[in-house]
C-alpha cells in the first residue's frame, strides 16, 4: 500500500491536436456520431466516364484521356493549358493558378481523369480548374460526397474521417417500434440505412430528392432530429418543474387596503386592452405557484408589453420581494426606467438604476439600495448581473429583447437569488420567476419547436388610438423630395427620425453614413436642430441627444439602429430609413414602430439605392413589398421567417437553443406534429431511450436548454 506522501501516478499528457484534428473540432466533429451525422452538401458523379464528343456546354462531367499537349502560356495571363484526347475528341484543361506538381502530373503522355464543367459546344471544349488525377483503378460505385469543411481540412481527409465515424458510431434504434408505426407522415428506413445511403448514394438516385431533402433517407433524419429537439425541450421543462420559487401572494407589505397592483391600474392614463388583461392574468397565475415561471411575452411593436411587465413587477412587490428588469442597451434600459419611474414613484416605490457607465458614487448608492431591499425594482443593462450586485430578496426577473441575451446571462440572473444571504432562510436555493419579452412576434411553427419549453403569452392587438403608418418605397434619386417632406413635418411641429445603417464610410460598402447624412440635413434645414446618435458616442452624449429629442427640442434625429426598439416619442411622425434594402424585415418593422405612437398621421419612407444595378434584388424587393403591404407584426414575422429561415430569424445562436440542421419547421410541419405527439409518451414510457436519443443528436448542447 503506498504511503500517504506518495505521489499519485502521473497521467499521460493529452496529445496536441494536429491541423486536421483542430479543423474537425472547429466543425464540432468530436464524437463518432458527430462524424456520422455530418452530411454532404452536394455530390460529384465519378462513377462513369463520358466520351468528350458527347459532352455539351454546361455539363458537369468526368472525362478520361491522354495528355497530348501541356504548356504554360503568358497571354492574356500566365496559365497552364493541357489538351486531353480520349479518341472521340479533345478538351483543353485550363489552370490560372497552378503548381509544379500540376505540370508533373499533367505531362504529355499521362492518362488522366478530369472532372469539371464543360465550356464551349461541339468545338473548342474546355474545363477551367477541373479536379484531376492519374487514371487507374475501378470507378467508384456510389456518388462522391462533398462535405461542409473549413480551412485546413481537405475533402479526402474529411471523407476518411466521416467513413470511420460512420463505421464506429452506435446507430442502434432509439425510437421504439410502436412510435414508428403510428401516425407517421410516411414509412421510414432505419437510421443506419438512411445515413449509409446519404453518405454514398447510388448513381441512379434522383439528385433532386437529395438536394431538396425529400428522399426517404432525409425524412428519417428530419424525424429523428425533430424528436430529439422536442425531447430536450420537455426535459428542460421537467428540470424547471422540479425547481422551487417563492409564490408571490399579497403580503400586506404596504399599509394600505389597496394593493400596489390595483393602485397602478387606477393611476394609468389609459385602459388595458383585453389582450393585455388576458396575458396579465396568465402571468399572475404563474407567479402564485411554487414552480418558477418561465414565460415568453410577445407582442407587436407598440402593443403595450411594458405595462404588462410593470403590473407583474408590482405583484412581486406586493408580496414583499424585489424585481429586476434587464435590457440589452442603455438607451432601451433608460426608456424603461423613465416610464416605470413615472408610474411607480407616485406609489412610493423606489427604483435603482444600474449600467456600466455610472459614476462610482452613484453606483455605490444603487448597490446599497439593492442590498438593503430599499430598491424594490432594479432596472439596467448587463450591469445588473455583475458579481458586486447583491439582492436582498429577488423573486422576479424580466428580460427585454430576450434573444439578445445568452444562456450565461440568464444563469447569472438566476444565481442572484440562489446565492442570497443565508439569513433569508427558506429563500436560499430557490429560483426567481422569469418573464422574457420580445417585440418580434414568434410564428407558431417556431413557438412549437424552439420555444416548446416555455409558456408563451401573446398580446395580439394594439391599444386604441394608434394611427396607421403609411409606408412608401422611394428611390434615393428622390432624396430632395424626402427632405422637403421633412421640412413640412417640422413646420407642423412634428419630429422626424432618419436612420442610417453605418456610422462611418466603409470601403467595401457604398452606404451613406450617419455622420455625412447629419451634416447634409443640418445644411438643408438650417432653422432646425438636427441631432446625431450612434453606438460609439460617449454615454453622456447619447443621453443628452435623446433627452433633447424626447423633450421635443430637437426636430430631426439622425441615428443608427440603436433606436430600433424601446424609444417612445409620440410627437415623432416620420421615419426615413436610408438604404432600406440592406435591412432585415423584422428590423425594418421595429424601426417603423418608432412612429405612429401618437395621434398624428405618420409615415415611413424606405429609401433604397440600386447603385449600378438596374433594379433591386429579389430578396430586398420581397422585404420592401411586405413592408408596404402590411403593418401587422405577426404577418411580418411570418414573411421574415420565409425569407431568412429560422437561424437568422431567431437572432444569434447565443440564445442557447440548438438550431435545426436538417429539418425545417415550416416545410416539415407534419414531422414536427409527429415529434410533438411522440416526445411526451417516449419520455414517460422509455426514459432511457429518450436520454440516449437526445445525447446522440445534441450532446452537451441539450444542457443549454435547461438554463
Amino acid at each position: 500500500m503506498p504511503s500517504p506522501s506518495a505521489k499519485p501516478p502521473s497521467q499521460p499528457k493529452p496529445q496536441p491536436l494536429t491541423g486536421p484534428q483542430k479543423a474537425l473540432a472547429k466543425l464540432g466533429l468530436r464524437r463518432d456520431i458527430d462524424l456520422a451525422l455530418h452530411l454532404p452538401l452536394r455530390y460529384e458523379d465519378e462513377t462513369r466516364i463520358v466520351p468528350i464528343q458527347n459532352t455539351r456546354d454546361g455539363d458537369m462531367v468526368q472525362i478520361q484521356g491522354q495528355v497530348t499537349h501541356s504548356e504554360v502560356t503568358l497571354a492574356p495571363r500566365r496559365q497552364l493549358r493541357v489538351t486531353l484526347d480520349d479518341g472521340t475528341d479533345t478538351c483543353v484543361l485550363r489552370f490560372l493558378n497552378f503548381y509544379p506538381s500540376h505540370q508533373k502530373t499533367l505531362s504529355v503522355g499521362a492518362l488522366v481523369r478530369a472532372r469539371g464543367e464543360i465550356r464551349g459546344g461541339f468545338v473548342h471544349r474546355e474545363m477551367v480548374h477541373p479536379s484531376f488525377k492519374l487514371a487507374g483503378g475501378e470507378l467508384p460505385a456510389a456518388l462522391t460526397p462533398v462535405y461542409p469543411t473549413v480551412a485546413g481540412l481537405p475533402q479526402a481527409y474529411l471523407r476518411r474521417a466521416v467513413l470511420g465515424g460512420l463505421g464506429r458510431a452506435d446507430l442502434r434504434e432509439t425510437i421504439p417500434d410502436v412510435f414508428t408505426s403510428q401516425n407517421m407522415p410516411c414509412r421510414l428506413q432505419s437510421l443506419g440505412e438512411a445515413l449509409s445511403f446519404l453518405h454514398h448514394p447510388p448513381p441512379d438516385v434522383a439528385l433532386a430528392t437529395l438536394e431538396g431533402r425529400t428522399h426517404p433517407a432525409w425524412q428519417r433524419l428530419k424525424a429523428e432530429e425533430l424528436l430529439a429537439q422536442q425531447l430536450s425541450q420537455l426535459q428542460a421543462r421537467g428540470v424547471r418543474a422540479a425547481m422551487r420559487a417563492p409564490p408571490l401572494l399579497k403580503s400586506g407589505l404596504q399599509n394600505t387596503q389597496c394593493s400596489l397592483h390595483d393602485q397602478l391600474l387606477e393611476r394609468l392614463p389609459f385602459r388595458l386592452t383585453p389582450a393585455q388583461q388576458r396575458v396579465g392574468s396568465e402571468i399572475a397565475a404563474d407567479l402564485q405557484k411554487h414552480i418558477p415561471m418561465h414565460r415568453l411575452l410577445q407582442g407587436d411593436v407598440g402593443s403595450g408589453k411594458t405595462v404588462v411587465a410593470a403590473l407583474a413587477a408590482v405583484r412581486c412587490m406586493d408580496a414583499g420581494w424585489q424585481c429586476a428588469l434587464m435590457a440589452p442597451t442603455e438607451i432601451l434600459a433608460e426608456q424603461h426606467f423613465r416610464k416605470l419611474i413615472s408610474w411607480l414613484e407616485p406609489l412610493g416605490i423606489q427604483t435603482a438604476w444600474l449600467t456600466g457607465s455610472q459614476k462610482t458614487k452613484e453606483r455605490r448608492q444603487a448597490l446599497a439600495m439593492i442590498a438593503s431591499g430599499q430598491a424594490m425594482l432594479v432596472v439596467g443593462t448587463h450591469a445588473v448581473i455583475q458579481d458586486k450586485v447583491v439582492f436582498k430578496n429577488l423573486a422576479l426577473t424580466i428580460i427585454d429583447e430576450q434573444h439578445r441575451f445568452g444562456v450565461a446571462q440568464r444563469l447569472a440572473l438566476r444565481s442572484k437569488m440562489t446565492t442570497a444571504d443565508e439569513a433569508a432562510g427558506e429563500r436560499c436555493g430557490q429560483e426567481p420567476h422569469l418573464l422574457m419579452m420580445t417585440a418580434t412576434p414568434i410564428p407558431r411553427t417556431l413557438a412549437m419547436s424552439y420555444y416548446a419549453d416555455l409558456d408563451v403569452s401573446t398580446i395580439d392587438e394594439l391599444p386604441p388610438g394608434r394611427t396607421p403608418i403609411v409606408t412608401k418605397v422611394v428611390s434615393d434619386a428622390r432624396r430632395a423630395e424626402v427632405v422637403e417632406r421633412i421640412r413640412g413635418q417640422i413646420a407642423e411641429g412634428r419630429q422626424v427620425y432618419w436612420v442610417c445603417p453605418l456610422i462611418e464610410e466603409s470601403e467595401s460598402m457604398d452606404l451613406v453614413d450617419a455622420t455625412e447624412t447629419h451634416e447634409a440635413l443640418s445644411a438643408a434645414l438650417p432653422d432646425t436642430l438636427v441631432g446625431l446618435l450612434h453606438s460609439r458616442m460617449p454615454v453622456a452624449e447619447k443621453k443628452a441627444v435623446m433627452s433633447l429629442f424626447t423633450d421635443g427640442l430637437m426636430g430631426v434625429l439622425v441615428s443608427t439602429t440603436v433606436i430600433e426598439v424601446g424609444v417612445d416619442v409620440p410627437n415623432a411622425s416620420l421615419m426615413v430609413i436610408e438604404h432600406a434594402e440592406r435591412f432585415g424585415l423584422s428590423q425594418l418593422h421595429q424601426l417603423r414602430g418608432r412612429v405612429g405612437r401618437g395621434a398624428a398621421a405618420s409615415a415611413c419612407v424606405l429609401l433604397y439605392s440600386t447603385g449600378d444595378a438596374p433594379r433591386l434584388g429579389e430578396t430586398a424587393r420581397a422585404r420592401l413589398k411586405a413592408m408596404v403591404e402590411t403593418n401587422d407584426g405577426f404577418e411580418i414575422a411570418r414573411r421574415d421567417l420565409e425569407i431568412r429561415g429560422p437561424g437568422e430569424f431567431l437572432g444569434a445562436r447565443q440564445s442557447g437553443a440548438p438550431l435545426l440542421r436538417f429539418a425545417d419547421v415550416q416545410t416539415d410541419a407534419a414531422w414536427l406534429a409527429w415529434a410533438r405527439g411522440v416526445a411526451p409518451k417516449m419520455l414517460a414510457q422509455h426514459a432511457a431511450l429518450a436520454e440516449r436519443h437526445v445525447l446522440r443528436w445534441m450532446g452537451g448542447a441539450a444542457e443549454f436548454l435547461k438554463a
